[in-house]
């Protein structure tokens, strides 16, 4: 499971009652049911979003006599990758929730591949964009991973349950 996205499709079940719900009733239930599986996707978006947020990170020493400063930009890193989480909803052809990091929305100077570092332990940079610097920072790992699997079991619970009630709309 990469640390970049995450989704959470009963495939079969989601399938075959979407094809239903084109065919039998049209847009108020689609809406409906897309609002409770966006509702139950909210709180492992919450949660990764607080989690980047707050992610102890640790640094190397700096070495005896070597210069330091402020960081030449003013914006938080952790913070601009919690602002790029999403959650997207698909009622349609692969219905689902899914929760990503949407790096569309990081900075020019942040990738995804800096998140799933992150997400492994250990995230290897340059300093200050100097390319023959490179340092290395560590965080707790597989936080994205532990987080997805503390909230999978609730997530999977609840779409089954707006199934069986969208099911039961259209009987």
């Amino acid at each position: 499971m990469p640390a970049s996205s995450v989704q959470i499709i009963g495939t079969g079940q989601l399938l075959e009652l979407s094809r239903r719900l084109r065919a039998a009733s049209g847009a108020p239930v689609q809406r409906n049911m897309a609002r409770r599986i966006r509702r139950a996707a909210e709180p492992l978006h919450r949660d990764l979003q607080d989690t980047v947020r707050t992610l102890p990170m640790r640094a190397q020493g700096r070495a005896a006599g070597k210069r330091g400063g402020p960081s030449p930009t003013t914006r938080p890193f952790r913070a601009s990758i919690a602002a790029a989480i999403r959650i997207s909803v698909r009622t349609s052809s692969n219905p689902g929730a899914r929760v990503f990091l949407d790096k569309g929305l990081l900075p020019p100077d942040i990738n995804v591949g800096a998140v799933t570092q992150m997400n492994d332990g250990r995230l290897r940079h340059p300093v200050f964009n100097h390319r023959k610097r490179w340092t290395n920072q560590y965080t707790p790992s597989l936080w994205w991973d532990k987080t997805v699997r503390n909230h999978t079991p609730r997530m999977q619970a609840e779409v089954a349950r707006v199934i069986d009630d969208v099911r039961r709309q259209l009987n």
